[in-house]
C-alpha cells in the first residue's frame, strides 16, 4: 500500500521533505490557498464538522477514510499513483521511448499550458458553488456538495505541485494566478467559458456535476496517458475522486426525476403548471437545463479541428481516452475522422486528418458516455409509467466554439434561421422564468433524514451509514 505521510504540514507521497526548496515554496502557497478558501469557498461553513472522506493512500482497495472534519482542517495534499516500472510512452512521435520524469525542454510551454488549464477548472467550480450550501435540499446533499468542494481543492493542489516542482519561477507565478482569477469576474475570469457560468440552484449543480465533471473525467483520462510521467500519475489518482462527483450529479438528477414522477402520478397530470404548483420541477424545465449544461460542456473539448490537439498528441503530452485499448498504430498520421460543417444550409460530415480532429474524438467518446446516463434517467421515468423521455440535444446545438459557433441549430440537428432560433430558444434553453421558478423551490433543509419536497431521498446513505445519519454537525 502506498501510504501518505500525514505527519507533514502538507500530506504527500512524493517525499516532499527531501526537497526543502520545493517544500518551502508550497508552504508559502498554502496560506494563500486557505485565504482563497475562506474568501470564496463554501459560504458560512467554516465551523461545521463534516463527514468527509480523506485520502490516506493511493491504493485502490483502501485509499480513503471517513470521519467528521472541519473543512479548513481538511488534509489537502499531493498524491500521485505509484510509479510504473520502466513505463514507456505509448503513442505519438516518441512512442516506445521511456516516459519522461522531467519536462522535455521543447514541450515545456505546451505542458505548462495543459496543466494550468486543468488546474484553473478546479477552484473555479468551488467558486461557482459557493452559495449552494445556503439552499441545500438535505443534510445528505449538503455533505456531498462539501465533499465535491474539498476534492476540487485537492485537485488544485495536484496541479500546483506540478507547476512548482517542474516549472521554476514560471510555475510559481502560474500557481499564484490560479488563486487570483475568479469565476465570472469581468476583469480576471477563469480560462474556460463553462467555468464562468453561474451555478445558482441545485438542479444546476446536479447537471454541472453530471455533465461538466464528466468532461473532467475525459480530460483527466487523456492526460493519464501522458508521456510526462508525473502528470499521468497525478491525473490517475484524481480520477479516483472524480467518480464521486459524477455520482452526485447522476443520482441527484435521478432523484429530482423520481420525485416529479411521484407527484405526476399522484395528481394524474402532465400539466407543467399543476406540477409546478405542487412544488416539483416539470420535465420541460429539466430538459431545458439539460440542454444548456450539455451544450456548454461539449464546448470545453475545444474546436473540432485543432493544430494544438495534433501537437499535444504527436509530442506524447495528451493521449486519447483509453489509448491503450485502441488497436490502431497510435501515431495516426494516415488516419482521418469525420467532423461537422454547414454546407448549403445543412449539417454535413467531412473528413479531416485524425490528428487535427482529436478534440472531436474525445468529444464523441464523452457524448456516448453522457447518453448512457440520460438513458438511466429515462428508465426511472419509464418505471413510473410516464410517457416522457429526456433527450440529449444534437452536438451542433448552442455551440460557442469551433466551426459550429456561428450556426443556429435546433436540438434535433436542423440548421435554423436566426429568426426561428429567437422564436424557439425559450423552448430549448432554460429561461429566466425557469430559473426563477427553480430558485423559488430552493429552501434549506438540514434536519437529519428530511428532504425538500422537490427531490426524493437516496436509496442508501454514504459509506454504509443510514440516510438519516448526522453527516454534518453545525457548531
Amino acid at each position: 500500500m502506498s501510504s501518505i505521510n500525514y505527519s507533514e504540514k502538507i500530506p504527500n507521497n512524493v517525499n516532499l521533505s527531501e526537497d526543502r526548496t520545493l517544500q518551502r515554496a508550497l508552504e508559502q502557497w498554502q496560506p494563500n490557498f486557505l485565504s482563497w478558501w475562506g474568501d470564496v469557498g463554501p459560504e458560512g461553513s467554516t465551523n461545521y464538522d463534516v463527514y468527509l472522506r480523506t485520502a490516506i493512500s493511493v491504493d485502490p482497495q483502501g485509499w480513503a477514510q471517513f470521519g467528521h472534519v472541519k473543512m479548513p482542517d481538511y488534509r489537502w495534499g499531493i498524491f500521485l499513483n505509484p510509479a510504473e516500472k520502466d513505463r514507456k510512452i505509448h503513442f505519438g512521435d516518441h512512442m516506445g521511448e521511456a516516459a519522461w520524469q522531467d519536462v522535455p525542454g521543447e514541450h515545456r510551454a505546451n505542458l505548462r499550458r495543459i496543466i494550468v488549464t486543468q488546474g484553473d477548472t478546479e477552484p473555479a467550480s468551488v467558486e461557482q458553488q459557493r452559495h449552494l450550501g445556503l439552499t441545500a435540499p438535505s443534510m445528505y446533499d449538503l455533505r456531498n456538495l462539501f465533499q465535491v468542494n474539498v476534492e476540487e481543492g485537492r485537485h488544485l493542489w495536484a496541479m500546483v505541485y506540478l507547476l512548482h516542482r517542474y516549472f521554476g519561477r514560471d510555475g510559481r507565478e502560474e500557481a499564484e494566478a490560479l488563486l487570483d482569477r475568479r469565476s465570472g469576474d469581468q476583469d480576471n475570469p477563469r480560462i474556460l467559458g463553462a467555468f464562468n457560468e453561474r451555478t445558482p440552484d441545485w438542479l444546476s449543480f446536479f447537471m454541472f456535476t453530471y455533465f461538466t465533471d464528466r468532461d473532467g473525467k475525459f480530460q483527466l483520462s487523456a492526460l493519464a496517458e501522458s508521456g510526462f510521467d508525473p502528470l499521468a500519475r497525478t491525473t490517475k489518482f484524481m480520477l479516483t475522486e472524480e467518480a464521486h462527483h459524477m455520482f452526485v450529479g447522476e443520482s441527484g438528477v435521478s432523484r429530482v426525476i423520481q420525485r416529479t414522477c411521484e407527484v405526476m402520478n399522484q395528481l394524474k397530470t402532465d400539466d407543467p403548471a399543476r406540477i409546478r404548483a405542487a412544488g416539483v420541477i416539470d420535465f420541460g424545465t429539466i430538459q431545458r437545463y439539460l440542454n444548456f449544461h450539455y451544450s456548454v460542456t461539449i464546448d470545453l473539448f475545444g474546436a473540432d479541428e485543432s493544430s494544438n490537439a495534433a501537437a499535444f498528441y504527436s509530442s506524447g503530452l495528451k493521449g486519447r481516452y483509453e489509448e491503450g485499448k485502441r488497436t490502431d498504430d497510435h501515431k495516426l498520421r494516415n488516419e482521418s475522422y469525420k467532423v461537422l460543417e454547414v454546407r448549403d444550409g445543412k449539417l454535413v460530415e467531412k473528413d479531416v486528418p485524425m490528428l487535427n480532429g482529436l478534440n472531436e474524438v474525445l468529444r464523441d467518446d464523452y457524448i456516448k458516455d453522457s447518453m448512457a446516463g440520460v438513458a438511466r434517467w429515462n428508465k426511472v421515468i419509464e418505471k413510473a409509467g410516464i410517457p416522457v423521455r429526456l433527450t440529449v440535444p444534437h452536438k451542433a446545438f448552442n455551440r460557442q466554439i469551433g466551426s459550429l459557433s456561428g450556426v443556429r441549430v435546433s436540438p434535433e440537428g436542423q440548421v435554423v434561421s436566426q429568426a426561428e432560433w429567437d422564436a424557439k430558444k425559450d423552448q430549448w434553453l432554460a429561461t429566466p422564468e425557469d430559473r426563477a421558478f427553480v430558485a423559488s423551490l430552493m429552501g434549506r433543509v438540514v434536519e437529519p433524514g428530511k428532504f425538500a419536497n422537490w427531490i426524493a431521498p437516496p436509496v442508501m446513505g454514504i459509506n454504509r451509514q443510514p440516510v438519516d445519519f448526522e453527516y454534518i454537525r453545525f457548531n
